[in-house]
């Protein structure tokens, strides 16, 4: 006998179409921007907990770090400037952003930048442990809120799904190679890799998928959309 198992407990596919989806990438409804705003900081906080576990970081928040050892600035502003010079790399892709986009680039920095400061220090390896978990299932629930209003992809999703359609590489190559780079290059600036990167790239798109699945639960969703042809996944 084959027992039906919950939609949330399977990761979804597509992104599901909830009740706060925006039909415009510029203009949406009150609820549609606090849903908006709560996810990309949801998501921002997922990253200061992986950073202020201490066991490694997801190949981004190592790219911005190995920035802010080199330039001295604060990582949530070296964050920023590097969703601002990824912006720059759709413009020969012609990827249409949108209001998602923008609140995507700020909200996140700031998040980042003042949960490093109020989230405890980490004592033992459990907790170090538990946070990095506790990071990256913050950022796939974050990612479902966020990619649910439909106000556009992040930076990073759009230079990805943008490098697909034009090159017509697939996704999960272009995927790979895009984080390898930056940890690459992250790597060799200062930033951080151990445990907790290894963990976010095995579990990232999984827990998105987690993170989908749960908001369409919530939202009451029951159908499915692609967005752009592409789903744009934040990690």
């Amino acid at each position: 006998m084959n027992l039906p198992i919950p939609a949330v407990l399977r990761p979804s596919r597509s992104v599901p179409v909830t009740r706060w989806r925006a039909d415009s990438r510029w203009r949406a409804r009150p609820m549609t921007y606090v849903v908006l705003v709560a996810g990309l900081w949801l998501f921002g906080t997922g990253e200061a907990l992986i950073v202020d576990a201490g066991l490694g970081n997801g190949p981004w928040t190592v790219l911005a770090q190995g920035l802010a050892v080199r330039t001295e600035l604060s990582i949530g502003v070296t964050t920023f400037i590097i969703s601002i010079l990824v912006l720059l790399l759709w413009i020969p892709l012609r990827v249409k952003p949108g209001l998602g986009t923008l609140a995507n680039a700020v909200v996140i920095a700031t998040a980042l930048q003042v949960m490093m400061v109020v989230l405890p220090q980490p004592r033992g390896f459990v907790w170090q442990l538990v946070m990095v978990l506790g990071g990256i299932a913050a950022i796939g629930i974050g990612s479902g809120l966020y990619l649910t209003t439909n106000l556009g992809p992040g930076p990073r999703d759009g230079w990805m799904t943008g490098l697909h359609l034009r090159t017509g590489w697939p996704i999960p190559g272009v995927r790979l190679g895009i984080e390898v780079t930056v940890l690459a290059l992250g790597w060799l600036l200062g930033g951080v890799i151990g445990l907790g990167t290894v963990l976010f790239a095995v579990l990232i798109g999984p827990f998105v998928g987690y993170g989908l699945a749960l908001v369409g639960a919530v939202a009451g969703a029951k159908t499915t959309v692609a967005q752009d042809a592409e789903p744009e996944l934040e990690a």
